[in-house]
């Protein structure tokens, strides 16, 4: 089977003031391409850090992390952008929309740094707002949006440049049950239906249970439960 993400023997360390903090301490684990993997553990485990290593926002101390065929660590800071903006589709707890854009202007966002025309921008965008349930709400600002729906835009955002990988943080935290299963129900048909991987951080196992790997973080590493 192949592997789209390998992790070999990652550590990483914070200093605050002269303390090394450590986060996470030699972790290795493969995520087959087309997998929804959740990452769960107690505040503090290193889940987070672990998301972000993945998706190239941080750097490990030590270790090496192949997403796709590229070994990220070892690309400098352009290439890295230019691999994000191609490879990883990004979903955060409190959906980081711009709130005087629209809709349709947030989920274009991501498209402005490709050499897309503004015809197949378009398609990008209305393709994306579709998948999600969302196209005749192209034209709403965020504050006209539930909190659900303003997620389903992120979403849109996320993969509307059809990336490799997404990247979900507490994607669930901040919205009520309903919209939350909404969201989990999307982010599945996401895997199952479009192929996408899925590397989802949550505290929550209703969550979790969308996912067809779940792994425990504890003290920077994996627990066997």
């Amino acid at each position: 089977m192949d592997h789209i993400i390998r992790v070999q023997d990652i550590s990483k360390s914070y200093w605050r003031d002269r303390f090394e903090i450590p986060v996470l301490n030699n972790i290795s684990f493969d995520v087959p391409a087309g997998e929804f993997l959740a990452l769960m553990g107690p505040s503090g485990s290193g889940k987070t850090t672990l998301l972000n290593l993945i998706a190239g926002i941080d750097r490990p101390d030590r270790g090496t992390i192949n997403v796709a065929g590229t070994d990220i660590v070892a690309l400098n800071e352009s290439r890295l952008a230019s691999w994000r903006a191609t490879h990883v589709g990004f979903v955060f707890q409190f959906y980081n929309l711009i709130p005087v854009l629209t809709a349709y202007e947030n989920v274009e966002l991501p498209l402005l740094l490709t050499s897309l025309s503004k015809r197949e921008r378009r398609e990008h965008v209305e393709t994306a707002l579709t998948v999600v349930g969302l196209q005749d709400r192209m034209r709403h600002y965020p504050k006209q949006l539930s909190g659900g729906q303003e997620q389903r835009v992120a979403i849109a955002r996320a993969i509307t440049t059809d990336p490799t990988l997404l990247v979900a943080d507490e994607p669930t935290g901040d919205l009520d049950k309903n919209s939350a299963n909404e969201i989990l129900t999307l982010l599945e048909r996401l895997n199952q239906e479009f192929k996408k991987t899925i590397v989802m951080v949550t505290h929550d196992p209703r969550a979790a249970e969308k996912a067809h790997i779940v792994r425990h973080l504890d003290k920077g590493e994996f627990s066997q439960n």
